[in-house]
C-alpha cells in the first residue's frame, strides 16, 4: 500500500500542475476545494441516515449506474442517494441531475480523505460502477462494515488482478460483498484467483438504452431532414472519424444519401474545425443550431448535446466514433433502435457488447475509406441485410434485458 499511496499523492500533484494550463484538470482541482465543508452542509440538509452512496468514474459509468439508482429510488423513496464522480466529464454533465440527492466529486483516494468522506456520508451501502477500485476507500468501507458492491463489472486477462504485481488489487476484491459481473468469462477468470463473491447479472446499460428507446418522442426537424432517404448517422466522432466519413461520403457521390455528423465535442473550436473541413471539400451542410434546412445540402452537423440517443431512431446505418482514440463510444445506443453499426479499428475485443454485435453480424469494423464506402454501398444496394440485422438485434436485446432488477433483488 505504501507504493500505491505514493502514486496517488503523485497523481494529485500532477493534476494540480496540469490545472495551470488544462481546463479539465482545473475543473478536477477546483471541484474538490473545501470538499469536506461543502459535503457536510449537503448531507446535513438531507437530515437522513438512510443514505446509499453510488460512485461512477465518468459519463459512461453513470449511464450504467443510472437505471440502478432510479430503481433504488422507485423501490424506496425514503432512501437518499449520494452520487460521486471522479472525472469532470461525468460531473459537469450530470451535476444538476434530479435523480440523486447529493452530487459531488470523489476526493483523492488517501486514507485520510476516505475516513473523512465516510464519516460525513455514513452510507448504509456503497455501490461502485464497473471499473473503480480506490483501495483506501474500499479498505475503509470494509473496516466500517459497510456493505459494498461492484456493478456491471467485466474482468479481462490483462487486468492487474491476474498479474504477479497485482496483489493489492486482487485483495481489494474481498472488500466487496458481491461483485455483480457481466459475463461467464469474468466469472471463470475470478475463479482462477479464488475469488468467488460474484454473481453473473449482465449489463445494466441494456436496461438504460431500452428505457431511452421506450421514451422516444419524434424530432420533427430530423424527420424532415431525413425524409425517405438512406440516412447515415455518425455519432460521437473525433477528427479521425470525421475525415474518414467525409472522404467515404464524397466517393459514394450518392444524391439520396443523407449524412448526419454528431461530434463528441460540440465546443465552438471543434465545430469550426468540422465546418472548415466540409468547406475545404466543397460540401454544403446545415448546422442544427441554426434550425435551417438547406434544401441543397445532404449533410447536417448536430452542434448540440443530449440528442444523439434519439437521433439514431432516424438512421438507416450508423457509425460509432472513438476508434481513432482510446476506445469506442456507446454502440448499444444505435443498436437498440435495430440499426447496423460500423466503427473504425480493431476495438471489438475490449467491449463485450461489441464482441456480441460483431458475432451477430450487426456491427463491423472498417480499417479504411474504401472499406467504409464498400460497407455503405452494400447496405444501400441490399436492404435485406438491414432486415436481418433488425431480426438479430430484437432477439439480442430481449436476451440481455433485466439486469437491474436481478441486482436490486440481491442487494436489498
Amino acid at each position: 500500500m505504501l507504493l500505491y499511496n505514493l502514486v496517488i499523492l503523485l497523481y494529485g500533484l500532477i493534476i494540480k500542475i496540469a490545472a495551470l494550463k488544462k481546463t479539465k484538470a482545473k475543473l478536477w482541482v477546483t471541484g474538490r476545494k473545501n470538499w469536506q465543508k461543502n459535503l457536510s452542509e449537503k448531507i446535513n440538509k438531507l437530515n437522513s441516515n438512510n443514505i446509499i452512496w453510488v460512485h461512477c468514474a465518468s459519463y459512461g459509468e453513470f449511464e450504467q449506474g443510472r437505471p440502478l439508482i432510479e430503481a433504488i429510488k422507485k423501490q424506496n423513496s425514503e432512501l437518499k442517494i449520494v452520487l460521486t464522480f471522479f472525472s469532470p466529464s461525468g460531473y459537469q454533465a450530470f451535476k444538476n441531475w434530479q435523480g440523486a440527492d447529493v452530487i459531488c466529486y470523489l476526493p483523492l483516494d488517501t486514507k485520510r480523505n476516505a475516513q473523512h468522506f465516510l464519516n460525513i456520508v455514513n452510507p448504509q451501502k456503497a455501490i461502485f460502477i464497473k471499473y473503480e477500485f480506490w483501495l483506501n476507500f474500499l479498505n475503509t468501507l470494509k473496516s466500517k462494515n459497510i456493505p459494498t458492491y461492484l456493478v456491471s463489472a467485466v474482468f479481462k486477462p490483462h487486468h492487474p488482478f491476474f498479474k504477479w504485481y497485482g496483489g493489492i488489487f486482487k485483495k481489494s476484491l474481498s472488500t466487496f460483498k458481491t461483485l455483480f459481473i457481466q459475463d461467464i468469462n469474468s466469472a471463470n477468470l475470478l475463479k482462477t484467483i479464488n475469488v468467488l463473491n460474484y454473481q453473473v447479472c449482465g449489463d445494466t446499460r441494456f436496461d438504460r438504452v431500452i428505457e431511452l428507446k421506450q421514451k422516444f418522442t419524434p424530432l420533427p426537424y430530423f424527420k424532415n431532414f431525413c425524409g425517405t432517404n438512406f440516412v447515415f448517422i455518425a455519432g460521437s466522432t473525433w477528427p479521425g472519424d470525421d475525415a474518414l466519413i467525409i472522404d467515404a461520403y464524397q466517393q459514394l457521390n450518392n444524391p439520396n444519401l443523407k449524412l448526419i455528423l454528431v461530434p463528441h465535442e460540440v465546443d465552438e473550436k471543434n465545430i469550426q474545425r468540422l465546418t472548415e473541413l466540409l468547406i475545404k471539400n466543397n460540401l454544403l451542410f446545415s448546422l442544427y443550431s441554426q434550425k435551417i434546412n438547406n434544401s441543397n445540402s445532404n449533410i447536417l452537423i448536430v452542434d448540440a448535446i443530449g440528442l444523439l440517443n434519439k437521433i439514431y431512431h432516424y438512421a438507416t446505418v450508423t457509425y460509432i466514433g472513438g476508434g481513432f482514440n482510446s476506445g469506442l463510444h456507446n454502440t448499444l445506443e444505435p443498436a437498440v433502435y435495430l440499426k447496423p453499426v460500423l466503427f473504425y479499428g480493431q476495438h471489438s475485443n475490449k467491449y463485450n457488447e461489441v464482441i456480441d454485435l460483431v458475432n451477430l453480424n450487426t456491427a463491423k469494423s472498417v480499417a479504411s475509406v474504401t472499406e467504409l464506402k464498400n460497407e455503405l454501398t452494400s447496405f444501400i444496394n441490399n436492404p435485406k441485410q438491414i432486415t436481418l440485422v433488425e431480426e438479430n438485434l430484437i432477439h439480442y436485446f430481449q436476451q440481455n434485458s433485466g439486469s437491474t432488477q436481478k441486482i436490486i433483488r440481491q442487494m436489498f
